[in-house]
């Protein structure tokens, strides 16, 4: 399951969003640095209306939606690389993630004591970024001494990876985010990601906001979509506040977002973006049983898609039965599609596309 780290500086409103995003109350929230020492961990739905439009035409009895898994940890202090407050716990737990949320302040309240002392989302970033790259940074250098004397003997791969270590070196030195794609090519990105390093990791600016700044934004959240635009991440503006509040409201929440002008929850609009930045897609296997959402990541084709469901519908793929979903809705059944000529039979070789409802055919 796709795991996700909800990280920031101590009172930034990181456990009230996990609150708010596990519908419960299952992560402390409190007014002092370290309130959460052990990572809480919740499973959340992906939301998708597609499945209930489809449950309702197939009549299903369940619907089972795509989930990730969130883990709020610790709040990070500046030293943290070097042990400070919970670092250590805080590095490890953050290596296990695919992809960071990291929650920045981006309100005033003189009644919630910054660690800082003063508000500066800016600030704020740098100190988690810079954190992040001197762990990383200490490990790039201990993998580099491991091989120096295979490169030094002339071995082809430690050469490849020494080179590679030194690239990470000076790109970690400036302490931001490292997307792969930009900085490294052909056989130096598995060596990348074989190291795990926490600064390669997609990462989403949550800009923490008052209720009154929910629709628009403010000056702090301006300074923090400049900087997400400068360095390859996303920012959601959310109110942690205010999602807690949606989280009991339950089926009024809607009308209540409605109220304060805002179309979609913050966290609906995090979790899309999570998805937007690990490039997943979703594919639907829709009947009367059930209606199931997949994840799989752009590009896989048909047998891997099928493999995602069980491995022996990969081992065993003959073809793949796709229903694209606007038709299906469009048409409102199997027959009726089957009848239009929409749906079709495709090959090993059949990119699947998000949204596609599939029918797997394969022999055991």
């Amino acid at each position: 399951m796709l795991r996700t780290g909800i990280v920031g500086l101590p009172n930034v409103g990181k456990s009230t969003l996990f609150n708010a995003l596990t519908s419960a109350k299952n992560a402390q929230s409190a007014n002092y640095p370290f309130c959460t020492i052990e990572p809480n961990v919740g499973v959340v739905t992906v939301p998708d209306e597609r499945l209930q439009v489809l449950s309702d035409l197939c009549k299903a009895k369940e619907i089972i939606p795509t989930a990730i898994e969130f883990v709020d940890i610790a709040g990070l202090v500046k030293g943290a690389s070097k042990g400070e407050g919970l670092g250590n716990q805080f590095l490890h737990n953050i290596r296990e993630v695919d992809a960071i949320i990291q929650v920045v302040r981006c309100f005033d309240d003189p009644n919630t004591i910054h660690v800082s002392g003063k508000v500066d989302p800016i600030e704020d970033i740098e100190i988690i970024n810079t954190e992040l790259a001197l762990a990383d940074l200490a490990s790039v250098e201990k993998r580099k001494g491991r091989i120096a004397k295979q490169a030094k003997g002339g071995d082809k791969d430690a050469v490849l990876e020494d080179k590679v270590l030194d690239k990470l070196s000076e790109l970690l030195s400036e302490g931001t985010f490292i997307k792969i794609s930009d900085h490294f090519e052909g056989d130096e990105i598995p060596l990348v990601k074989q190291l795990n390093l926490m600064s390669t990791k997609p990462v989403i600016y949550a800009a923490n906001v008052s209720e009154s700044d929910l629709k628009s934004g403010n000056n702090y959240t301006k300074l923090v979509q400049e900087y997400a635009d400068k360095h390859n991440a996303e920012m959601v503006i959310i109110s942690a506040k205010i999602e807690e509040e949606l989280a009991e409201l339950g089926d009024e929440s809607l009308e209540y977002l409605k109220e304060l002008g805002v179309d979609d929850s913050g966290i609906n609009r995090m979790i899309k973006s999570v998805y937007h930045l690990l490039n997943l897609r979703t594919f639907i296997t829709a009947g009367e049983k059930e209606v199931h959402a997949w994840t799989i990541p752009a590009g896989a084709k048909a047998p891997q898609a099928a493999g995602v469901i069980h491995t022996d519908f990969e081992k065993g793929f003959i073809r793949a039965e796709i229903t694209p979903y606007e038709e299906f809705v469009k048409n409102g059944s199997y027959a009726a599609c089957k009848d239009k000529g929409v749906t079709r039979l495709e090959g090993k070789d059949y990119v699947v596309q998000d949204g596609d409802i599939v029918h797997f055919r394969f022999a055991v």
